[in-house]
């Protein structure tokens, strides 16, 4: 019997939406509560209502069809959903609250691995965390019944006008609300929303540009600005860029946190030091290539374009000129894709959480079981042991970690106390505003106090005094309060060298992208280095002016596939709002007939930017570093396709061992080739490329590729497995036990290891050694049969 649909008889729909904008009411009370202001919780009310309304309508239709199949059915459904969307709108509160900023079109551009990698590391996983996302579905169901045994019945119609009434007033207010004011949900769609209409808008006026590479410019037009402050020495001087986590201007100098950086504050006065500089991006995926390469972003950051176009960098540049190039992190070098865009460029050596080996200690795991890695200490310890004593000028590139949720560290108790006394110094109101972020803080003073033991560790070597170091944030650390959006971006930038002749201060704003252009403009006209004859820089390089000016236009990316902030003169450009930048770094917000000015170049940067990206237009030539080690036929990228479509590295891993398990070996090691040309790192996919060639017998192949994962990887331990299986196939003990003894010594203690050397040590008839290891395996696993019959079968 099928159901007239009509008012009556989806009064139940009507509570069910409004117990929804009543849980969004509820949530945005809480949110606010600490800092409550009547005048943003009355924004927030009027939005939560507008989208509540929005929503309703939006499944108003799903509702009546449902309801047509089955009379409760419809209801169940829906309650089911809004459910599902308060739980939503909880958790991007909670983002909110801890990153100080809505979730918006950022969620677009990271991988589900890079999303789980920054949600484990932020959160320490407890049945607390999990309790608001129990209660409030049972929270919004007791409001539906309570809605239909209390709620009005034959009024009704008078509540539905009531709440489009007042749902519309958010039409009138909605020019003057903050995103601060916005429902979070709300805010999430309309992200979305704007950032794919700016890339339609950027790819639809990109198709063609009047010169095919508009980058492209003669490299005298780059000027040298900094060799009236350096001495200049014979040799070529090594580089030494150090990447801080976070460190933003706030935190330094005279920014509204300071006083928790007391190495790098005293630096200022015996540096290059720059008071109004910015990052090119709010989040780290965009340090390198705007560092290193001067490079424009794509849609989702320079990185994360696959293939990345062709391009040079000051890595490629350097190293064509006979630098030993490095690159050193505590983390994954894959995050992000850094490791991809390092390789791309010719590095020479990459040592990350993979790298380290025996004697350094990783930050502690969460409740969770995750950490990022390495602290900063260790990172620097590490670099230092393995710069080398010799005459070949270097490239070295310090990427830090620790001052980042969730802000652990060694020593903290000891920092910590560091931070109390520090704010005994404070006044009143500045105890208050820093006392919530103590951990910040304390993260703050081990970050600092690790540079400086860095610093003077590194001022013993015999290099040096012809050393260049660059020091920077790669932004702004996010979970303290910003004053505005430009103080995401804006962050220190220090160049301190022992060649320094004379040291200043500028206060003309400049960005990451001006540093590669202004070093090779430096380098080539002062020491001998091939001079490109074109550059592809996206900015035109340093300012050195010390008065307040800004003589560049600064597109700044706030997170993956969002370009929403612009720096033009001396305005910024963000939200659709206009601001004015003053000596000191602040905004206030203007009505300049400049606007449309500001806009039109901002377009312009877009199309630009799109252009250059998608086009492969950036640059006609390229190092010759990217050559690709392994190229397919036409028939094999068919089948590449074919298999792949479209997933990422990791699931064409996992394709590959289900089809090498499966026997279909060719296939398996065409997949680990493809991943192999952009990832030559990815342990896991080498090492089962190596184990599909020794199990069809071609043990020469196999040892090389394994050796190879040896040799980039030292500390993955199933490589040493795979190829200690070679070796035995083989009959080649002599080298499984050179192996296994390696292994060892990289504290790769698993104890199948232990048994395939003890294996081994038998083969070769050398049963004292054999005895000595399979006893120091039953020693901790007695109960292991294996190794007890093993243990027999030495006494035969």
């Amino acid at each position: 019997m099928k159901i007239k649909f009509n008012y009556n008889n989806s009064l139940e729909y009507l509570y069910s939406t409004v117990s929804l904008i009543l849980i969004f009411w509820l949530l945005s009370l809480i949110e606010i509560f600490k800092n409550f202001e009547i005048q943003l919780f009355l924004y927030k009310l009027l939005d939560d209502l507008f989208t509540g309304i929005l929503i309703g309508l939006l499944f108003l239709p799903l509702y009546a069809v449902l309801k047509q199949v089955k009379n409760s059915l419809g209801i169940m459904v829906i309650r089911f959903l809004f459910s599902i969307i308060a739980l939503i709108q909880l958790g991007l509160i909670g983002y909110s609250l801890t990153t100080h900023i809505n979730l918006g079109a950022d969620l677009l551009g990271y991988s589900w691995s890079d999303m789980y990698t920054t949600v484990t590391a932020s959160l320490s996983l407890s049945f607390l965390l999990f309790l608001p996302f129990i209660i409030l579905p049972i929270v919004y169901l007791g409001l539906n019944r309570m809605l239909q045994q209390y709620g009005p019945k034959g009024n009704a119609k008078i509540v539905l006008v009531v709440i489009l009434l007042f749902g519309s007033l958010n039409f009138l207010v909605a020019s003057n609300q903050k995103p601060v004011a916005q429902n979070k949900l709300n805010f999430l769609l309309i992200d979305i929303i704007r950032a794919k209409n700016d890339q339609a808008f950027a790819n639809e006026g990109s198709m063609t540009f009047k010169k095919e590479f508009p980058l492209e410019e003669a490299s005298e037009n780059t000027k040298d600005v900094l060799a009236p402050f350096f001495t200049i020495n014979k040799n070529n001087p090594n580089i030494v860029f150090i990447i801080v986590e976070g460190l933003g201007s706030d935190f330094t100098d005279d920014g509204d946190y300071k006083g928790f950086t007391p190495y790098l504050d005293s630096l200022k006065e015996k540096s290059l030091y720059w008071e109004n500089f910015v990052s090119n991006a709010g989040r780290t995926f965009g340090a390198l290539p705007s560092l290193m390469g001067s490079l424009p972003f794509g849609e989702n950051g320079f990185m994360e374009l696959n293939p990345l176009p062709k391009h040079n960098s000051l890595i490629s540049f350097l190293k064509s000129n006979g630098y030993a190039t490095s690159y050193y992190c505590g983390d994954e070098s894959t995050f992000d894709r850094k490791n991809t865009f390092l390789e791309y460029n010719g590095i020479d050596k990459i040592i990350d959480i993979n790298k380290f080996g025996p004697g350094y200690t990783k930050t502690k795991a969460n409740s969770g079981g995750f950490s990022w890695g390495y602290p900063d200490a260790e990172i620097y310890r590490k670099t230092l042991s393995e710069l080398k004593d010799n005459k070949q000028p270097r490239l070295d590139i310090i990427m830090t970690l620790t001052n980042h949720e969730p802000f652990d560290f060694p020593s903290k108790k000891k920092y910590l106390e560091k931070v109390e006394r520090i704010l005994k110094t404070k006044s009143d109101f500045e105890k208050n505003k820093l006392k919530e972020y103590k951990d910040i803080f304390a993260c703050l003073l081990y970050t600092d106090s690790s540079i400086k033991t860095f610093m003077e560790t590194y001022s013993k070597r015999p290099d040096y005094a012809n050393t260049i170091f660059i020091i920077t944030g790669d932004h702004r650390l996010i979970p303290v309060p910003q004053k505005d959006n430009l103080s995401r971006f804006h962050v220190p930038f220090f160049i301190y060298s022992p060649l320094l002749k004379k040291t200043a201060k500028f206060k003309s704003i400049s960005s990451h992208s001006d540093v590669t252009p202004s070093l090779v403009s430096f380098l080539t006209n002062n020491y001998k280095f091939n001079k490109p004859e074109k550059t592809t820089w996206i900015s035109k390089g340093l300012d050195t002016v010390r008065e307040f000016r800004n003589i560049h236009n600064i597109a700044l990316m706030r997170y993956k596939g969002s370009i929403s902030d612009y720096i033009y003169k001396d305005y910024f450009y963000s939200d659709g709002a206009l601001f004015k930048i003053d000596e000191n770094f602040n905004l206030s917000e203007t009505d300049s007939d400049i606007t449309d000015k500001v806009i039109s170049s901002f377009n312009n940067f877009k199309k630009l930017n799109s252009y250059v990206t998608k086009k492969n237009k950036i640059t006609k030539i390229a190092s010759s570093y990217n050559k690709p080690t392994y190229e397919f036929t036409a028939e094999e990228l068919s089948i590449v396709k074919k298999l792949t479509k479209g997933l990422d590295p990791d699931h064409i891993f996992f394709l590959a061992r289900d089809l090498a398990f499966k026997k279909e070996r060719e296939k398996a090691r065409l997949l680990c080739n493809y991943i192999l040309n952009d990832l030559p790192n990815y342990g896991d996919v080498r090492t089962l490329k190596g184990r599909t060639l020794a199990w069809d017998g071609d043990y020469k192949n196999a040892e090389i590729e394994l050796q190879e994962v040896i040799s980039r990887t030292p500390y993955y331990g199933d490589s040493y497995l795979a190829i200690m299986d070679v070796y035995w196939w083989s009959g080649q003990n002599k080298k499984a036990i050179a192996i296994g003894k390696k292994a060892l010594g990289n504290q790769i203690n698993n104890p199948e290891l232990g048994y395939k050397l003890a294996q081994a040590y038998k083969r070769m008839n050398n049963f004292k050694e054999s005895n000595k290891t399979i006893d120091s395996l039953i020693a901790l696993n007695p109960q292991n049969k294996e190794y007890s019959n093993f243990k027999k079968s030495l006494k035969k």
